[in-house]
Parts: structure tokens; sequence; C-alpha cells
């Protein structure tokens, strides 16, 4: 439980504008976690200007990681309450890392785990969000598992 903080200007692009919209921007948020491949979880969601709080429960620590990452690398999105519950025996929560420019995902596992060629552990980890290790953009937020 906490708040995530992401790059606002960075992301996937769902609307033009949050302004009056938040009701539908929930909906939206919603059908992207199922459309990037993360089912229809339980969880409920509230959009509050530029912060989205997520509430419910999922089976896995790694399922709601992935949900709040989903929910939180979308433009216009500031930051991502976790209000989420884990019904699986608690493991260790994976660390977070934001994409710099000119970041790839050798360089990223070179400087969390000293291998570049761990690239594909960070890539499995952060799939269905990524489609491929050569998309990665500044200002996006990965997953890195222990």
């Amino acid at each position: 439980m906490g708040i995530f903080d992401f790059v606002k200007e960075a992301g996937v692009k769902l609307w033009e504008t949050l302004v009056g919209q938040e009701a539908q921007a929930a909906e939206s948020l919603k059908e992207h976690v199922a459309k990037v491949g993360l089912g229809n979880p339980a969880i409920e969601l509230t959009v509050e200007g530029d912060k989205v709080i997520a509430r419910g429960e999922v089976a896995t620590q790694e399922e709601k990681e992935k949900i709040l990452l989903a929910l939180g690398n979308v433009e216009g999105v500031a930051q991502v309450e976790d209000q989420i519950s884990v019904t699986a025996p608690a493991v260790t929560p994976a660390r977070f890392v934001t994409v710099k420019k000119g970041d790839t995902l050798s360089a990223i596992a070179k400087a969390e785990y000293g291998n570049a060629n761990a690239y594909m552990k960070i890539f499995e980890a952060n799939k269905p969000m990524l489609s491929h290790p050569d998309k990665i953009y500044p200002g996006q937020v990965l997953r890195i598992p222990e």
C-alpha cells in the first residue's frame, strides 16, 4: 500500500483531457488493464485529477504490481494510490525503475543485476505491458524482480 509516482507526460495516450472526465477515465483505465493482457481483476478505480486510486483484491504480488504499472504508465497519470490487497502469501515486492532517455533493457539489467544479458528477466517481468524488448520509452516505469 502506498503512492507510486509516474511521469505525467509519458505513457499510453487514452484521452485528450482528464478535466471533468474522471468517471470515463476510470472506465478507460479498467479497459486498458484488460487490453494489455491482465484480464479483468476485481479492482475499483477512482480518478482524482492526475491521481488514480486502485482498490480491490488480487491473487499475487506480481499481478498487483503489473496492474499498478499499467495504470501509471498512461499519459496524464502522475500518481497511483495502491489500496489493493493480495490473497497469496507475501513475497518481496519488486523494485521499480523509471526509464531515462537512452536507456535499453540491457543497460538497465547491467545497472540492476550487474549483467546486461539479464535483460530478458526484466522483459518477462513486464509482460504483457511490453511487447518487445526494444520498445521502451523515457518516463516508463518498469518492474525489476529480485
